[in-house]
């Protein structure tokens, strides 16, 4: 799967992809056949983390 380059642009596709697709990261990293902990240190880039509480990254 190709995911956005821009951090920005690929924390707006991950959170719709959660919000809609999937109920979990782990869900969301598995069918889309990508590396979770690649995916968190993307988005850790730009100060966002993942939360359970609301299956988004904050």
């Amino acid at each position: 799967m190709n995911l956005p380059n821009d951090p920005a642009i690929l924390l707006s596709y991950i959170n719709t992809k959660l919000r809609d697709e999937y109920p979990n990261l782990d869900e969301l990293c598995g069918g889309l056949c990508i590396q979770k902990e690649e995916l968190e240190q993307k988005l850790r880039s730009i100060g966002y983390v993942y939360s359970e509480e609301t299956n988004s990254f904050k």
